[in-house]
């Protein structure tokens, strides 16, 4: 992809086990193309599959590194084969994993330990920390409410900031750590039942944040059943016009450029 170009390629946008367990929606995370370095988010199910299904085709060992938000299937299952992929099957040592500690030294690790020796660079991502991808800052400013230990990212560039909030449930204060120009958000829910508090951000939480945030333009992702059922392109379009923020949904392939 073009160096001079700040790209995304969406391998996937479909959220929650029933989406991804039957694949309505792919499952394959973000891609990001920054400053001329490759990063990938959140490889589920199926990851190395789309990347070369892609036109163009994304070739794994171009990557540079690859970030985990948090250790469940949809966002990682497809963790050890890409580090294996981007590190031409362990010959070259190279690439950074940042991933959150229960990603990598609990009882029931994501990544597998023989793998991060391949790896040049290892880091745990933590509430408040700041990491470094050549010359691409990221942050993780908050953590959120959600079963495992989870967090979002904000990417800052030499003119732009994105954020990507990736799983939790709403809390207040969450719109104070994502003040950027462009904005992705995991909205796995349309509504909330009433008999669970599940921790996830539904349709009502996903227009709150835009409305508090207004940034230039926004992407609603990573559906669930019941955000495909009331049709993510058409909210889309209710969200627009109702914050006056250009909101995009996000299909599977899709590439984003700004």
């Amino acid at each position: 992809m073009d160096s001079q170009v700040n790209t995304i390629k969406f391998l996937g946008t479909g959220g929650a086990r029933y989406v991804v367990s039957r694949q309505l929606r792919y499952s394959g995370g973000l891609w990001c193309s920054f400053q001329g370095k490759n990063i990938m988010v959140d490889p589920g199910p199926g990851t190395l599959v789309r990347c070369f299904s892609s036109r163009p085709k994304l070739n794994p060992e171009a990557l540079d590194a690859i970030i985990l938000t948090h250790r469940h299937l949809d966002h990682s299952s497809d963790a050890n084969i890409m580090i294996e992929a981007m590190t031409g099957g362990r010959i070259n040592q190279k690439g950074t994993l940042l991933a959150p500690s229960d990603a990598i030294s609990c009882k029931e690790p994501v990544v597998f330990s023989y793998l991060l020796k391949s790896l040049e660079k290892v880091e745990i991502l933590q509430e408040g920390g700041a990491y470094t991808i050549g010359d691409i800052e990221v942050s993780t400013p908050v953590k959120h409410l959600h079963s495992v230990e989870t967090y979002g990212l904000k990417f800052i560039l030499r003119d732009k900031k994105l954020s990507i909030i990736s799983d939790t449930a709403f809390f207040p204060e969450l719109t104070e750590y994502y003040h950027s120009d462009f904005l992705i958000i995991n909205v796995v829910l349309y509504e909330h039942p009433g008999y669970s508090n599940i921790e996830h951000l539904d349709f009502e939480n996903c227009r709150t944040i835009i409305e508090q945030l207004k940034p230039q333009k926004a992407i609603i992702t990573h559906f669930g059943l019941t955000m495909l059922r009331k049709n993510p392109g058409k909210l889309a379009e209710q969200l627009t016009r109702e914050t006056g923020v250009k909101v995009i949904s996000a299909y599977d392939g899709m590439t984003f450029n700004f």
